[in-house]
C-alpha cells in the first residue's frame, strides 16, 4: 500500500453508533498527491464520509479514518486506488472518488474467500489510449470493460448515462493505436429522419452529424482532434448511419453500433453479419427508449432474446444504480423505471 497504516483498532465510537468500529491513519509519502487526494477543502474525504458513514480527518499528509470495520476497509481500498492514480499521473475528480468508493463497496464480495486477504488492493478495469485513461466506476461497467477484452461481440444494455457508447469508443481507440484492428466503424439508426437523409441540407458528413454527435465526443476526448481528423479523412475512422452497412464484410476493424433500440429485426440481422475476421463488435443501447413506429419490434431486443447463450457473445446490462453522470440522473431513471413497471402491470391485469 502507499498509504501506511500507522494505528489500528479503537474503542471510541463513529458515527454509525457501532460498538465495534475501526480506527487507523493513513500516511501518504508525497504532500502535493497527499492533498490532491484529500481533494480541495478536504471535498474527496468528505465524501468518502458521507458515501460510507466514517468520520476522515486529514493532519498534513496522513487521514485518520473511524468508522465501522467494513466501511473503513472499503475507504482504506478507495484512497490507496485514487493514489496510485495520482503516483501515474492521473487526475482524481469527484467521479473517480464516486467510482472508486462503489468498487470498493462491491469488492467486498470478492474479497470474502479464504484465499483472498481484506487488505487486497482494490483493481478496477481500465482502458488506457496515448490521451487518456479511463478506469472503470461502477462494478457493471469493470464487467463491461473486462468483456470487451475478451469477446468478439458485446452488448452493453441499459439506461442513458452508464457510460455504454464512451467506454465502447474509448476501447475501438485503444485497439486502433494498439494495431490490433485497422480502423474503426461507428454506427448508429437514423431514425428521426426515417433515414431518409436526403432531405436534409449538406454534404452527406454534414447530414449524417446530428446523429452521431456523441460518438464525435467520446472520440475527441480519447485522441487528438487532429489525429481524429486525419484519420476520419483517410478513411481509418468511419462514421455512418445503419443504412450504409449492408452488402459489406466489416474485418480487421472496431465497429460499434450504438442506439441499437431503434434498429428493425432485419437491421439488426444485416449489421451482425458483416462481422468479419479480426473484427470486434460492440452493440449499445437502451431496450426502454425505442423510438420505433407504434408496432415495431425493436432489433436489439429480439437479438438479446435469439442470442442468449451463443458463444462469444456477452451481454453486460446497466441499471439505474450505474449511472455515472450527474447523481439526479440515476435518480430520474428508477422513477420512470418505476413507473414502467406499473404500467406493465396495470396492462397484463387488463388482459
Amino acid at each position: 500500500m502507499n498509504g501506511h497504516e500507522l494505528v489500528t483498532s479503537s474503542p471510541r465510537q463513529s458515527r454509525t453508533h457501532e460498538t465495534d468500529v475501526n480506527h487507523f491513519v493513513l500516511t501518504f509519502e508525497n504532500n502535493r498527491l497527499a492533498s490532491e487526494l484529500f481533494g480541495q477543502f478536504d471535498q474527496n474525504l468528505k465524501l468518502l464520509e458521507q458515501k460510507l458513514r466514517i468520520d476522515a480527518t486529514a493532519r498534513g499528509n496522513s487521514v485518520s479514518i473511524t468508522g465501522e470495520l467494513t466501511a473503513t476497509n472499503q475507504a482504506r481500498r478507495a484512497l490507496d486506488f485514487l493514489y496510485d492514480r495520482l503516483l501515474a499521473g492521473a487526475s482524481v475528480e469527484t467521479s473517480d472518488v464516486e467510482g472508486a468508493i462503489r468498487m470498493a463497496m462491491a469488492a467486498d464480495d470478492q474479497l470474502t474467500l479464504p484465499t483472498m486477504e481484506k487488505k487486497a488492493k482494490l483493481s478496477m478495469a481500465q482502458i488506457t489510449t496515448r490521451k487518456k485513461t479511463v478506469a472503470a466506476r461502477t462494478p457493471t461497467q469493470d464487467a463491461y470493460m473486462r468483456a470487451l477484452e475478451r469477446s468478439e461481440l458485446v452488448f452493453g444494455v441499459g439506461p442513458a448515462g452508464t457510460g455504454k457508447t464512451y467506454l465502447a469508443v474509448a476501447h475501438a481507440a485503444q485497439l486502433l493505436e494498439r494495431g490490433a484492428v485497422d480502423r474503426i466503424i461507428l454506427s448508429r439508426p437514423a431514425v428521426e429522419a426515417g433515414e431518409r437523409l436526403g432531405f436534409l441540407p449538406g454534404d452527406m458528413k454534414e447530414k449524417v452529424d446530428p446523429y452521431l454527435r456523441p460518438l464525435y465526443d467520446a472520440l475527441y476526448d480519447m485522441m487528438p482532434g487532429d489525429k481524429v481528423e486525419r484519420a476520419i479523412t483517410a478513411g481509418v475512422i468511419e462514421i455512418a448511419p445503419l443504412a450504409f452497412m449492408r452488402g459489406r464484410t466489416l474485418a480487421n476493424a472496431a465497429v460499434i453500433l450504438d442506439e441499437a433500440q431503434n434498429t428493425t429485426s432485419m437491421q439488426m440481422k444485416m449489421f451482425l453479419t458483416r462481422l468479419g475476421e479480426n473484427a470486434r463488435m460492440i452493440v449499445t443501447g437502451d431496450p426502454s427508449q425505442v423510438d420505433l413506429p407504434r408496432g415495431v419490434k425493436s432489433g436489439l431486443v429480439e437479438a438479446l432474446q435469439i442470442l442468449k447463450g451463443v458463444e462469444g457473445i456477452s451481454v453486460i446490462r446497466f441499471k439505474d444504480t450505474d449511472v455515472v453522470r450527474h447523481p439526479l440522473v440515476a435518480r430520474i431513471v428508477k422513477a420512470y423505471d418505476a413507473e414502467t413497471a406499473v404500467a406493465d402491470e396495470s396492462e397484463m391485469i387488463d388482459r
